[in-house]
This record gives structure tokens, sequence and C-alpha cells, in this order.
């Protein structure tokens, strides 16, 4: 049997894993948008919230654990107002802004959540910390933001952009104070977001039937990038340690860039090369950290 001294780092380690397969499947979320092309924003989000939400609550009510929903207004708030607030915040960024810039802003959350882990929850950070998220962004400035020039006249776009990194962030670093909400509450706050993205589409957007493919695309993003990955962050977040997974975070669009050339939608440069190499070596810098 372990002792408390030895299991409690244990328990870290293990929800931090967690959160590291939600970066996982996050790597997917551009190539499965690509198979969705077609299916406007708003509603694809509605649709893969809703698949997601589904599907956790089928896992949750067999488990019989669907009195975990009932929660109070605070964790509603933070549940959904994170979810739905930075998707929300998202799109209006790409809608108001260039893409590349809008997205290059948007990668600010991963830096957000090792600077805030400090202030909030009292974690230290120290040099090697800090050197390996400097890395982790300046591998991510190399490959999204190429030829990023910020025009003044999308000016809205980018502090939609930069509102939806700081909410993604708060909301990750503040669900270490929300441990007493179990993960299973995500399954309600998914089916919330899955509404208000619903409404949202259908006061800003033309709906679009999906075809077959956009349909395997849908429950693909349910089952993973907006479902599952959702749950393993949550997990993460809480009980893991947010600074590692902060500087990890920016594996994401590398191995994304990396997905979509193995599937045929992209072409392999140079960037994209030293960004990898820049960003592991920041996660294996933030890894070998201590304290």
């Amino acid at each position: 049997m372990n002792s408390p001294a030895t299991s409690a780092p244990e328990r870290v380690s293990r929800a931090t894993l967690a959160g590291c397969g939600a970066l996982a499947l996050w790597a997917f979320l551009a190539l499965l948008a690509r198979m969705a092309a077609g299916v406007p924003p708003l509603q694809l989000t509605a649709l893969a919230f809703a698949a997601g939400g589904v599907l956790a609550l089928a896992v949750v009510a067999a488990r019989g654990g669907l009195a975990l929903l009932r929660q109070g207004p605070l964790a509603w708030a933070h549940g959904v107002g994170g979810l739905f607030g930075y998707h929300a915040l998202y799109f209006a960024a790409l809608a108001l802004a260039p893409a590349v810039e809008a997205n290059l802003l948007n990668y600010l959350w991963p830096l957000l959540i090792v600077l805030l882990s400090a202030p909030i929850l009292g974690l230290r950070l120290g040099a090697r910390r800090l050197a390996g998220v400097a890395l982790g962004f300046a591998g991510c400035v190399l490959l999204v933001g190429a030829g990023a020039s910020f025009p003044p006249g999308a000016a809205l776009g980018f502090l939609a952009a930069a509102g939806c990194a700081l909410v993604w962030s708060v909301y990750s670093v503040t669900s270490k104070r929300m441990q007493a909400v179990p993960t299973e509450a995500v399954a309600g706050f998914c089916l919330a977001t899955a509404l208000l993205a619903g409404v949202t589409h259908l006061l800003f957007e033309t709906t679009v039937v999906p075809d077959a493919r956009q349909w395997v695309a849908v429950l693909l993003l349910g089952a993973g990038p907006l479902g599952a990955a959702f749950f393993l962050w949550d997990a993460g977040m809480k009980r893991g340690d947010p600074r590692l997974l902060g500087t990890l975070a920016y594996a994401v669009p590398v191995a994304s860039t990396l997905l979509l050339v193995v599937a045929g939608e992209g072409v392999l440069t140079w960037r994209a090369g030293v960004a990898a190499v820049l960003v592991a070596g920041g996660g294996l810098l933030a890894a070998t950290a201590r304290g």
C-alpha cells in the first residue's frame, strides 16, 4: 500500500496524463473541422457538443451518476461560461479578424495558464518553467503567426481573440478551485453549451443539412475534441499540474499541422520542423522543473 506522501504525486501524475490526453484529442480538431467543411461554425459547435454531451450523459447514467449533474449556479456559470464563452469569442475573432492573426492571439491561452498558476493557485513558476513556456510560445509564433500583420481595422476581432485566450486560461486555472464539482458534471455543461451555440447559430447563421461525411465528422468531434477532451482536461486541471499542461499545450498546433500533412491536407515546411523542436524543448524543460 502506498503512503499518502507517495500516492499524492502519483495522483497528480495520472491527472496530468489525463490532461495530455485532452491535448492529443485537440490535435485532431483541425483535421475533423476540414471533414465538416461547409457546416457553419456555430452549427458545427452545437451539433458536436450535443453529440459529446449525449454520449457523456449516457455514460454517466450507466454509472448511476445523474445526480452529480445537480450543481450550484457558480459551477454552471464556470463550466458553461468556459466552454461556450471560449468558442463564441473564438468564432467571433475569426469572423472579425484575419484567421492567422486571430489564431495566434488565441494561442496565448497556454502561456496565460502557466502565468496565472502563480497568482491564482500560488504555484511556483521558476526560471526553467518560464523558459519552457517561452520556447513553446516561440514555436507557436513561428508556426501559427507566419506573416501576421495585425491591420488596425480588425481591432474588435483581435480583442475577441485575446478575450477567448483569457476566458479559457481563467476557466482552466480556476478549475482547480472547483474540485468539489465532479468531472461528470461536464456532461451537463456540454449540453448547455450545445443549446447556447444552437440558439446563436439560428440568430446569425443559415442552417445547412450535413451530408454523410459531415455527420461522421460531427460525431467524431463530439466523441473526441469537443467531447471526451473536456472531461480529460477537467481532470487534468483539477488534480494535475497546470503549469506543465500549459507548456505542453503548445504541442497542439504542431501536432495538428503534422496530422493535416499526413492526411494530405497540408505540406510539411521547415517552420513546422523548427516549431516542433522548440515545443519539444520547452516541454522537456517544464517537465524537468522541480516544485
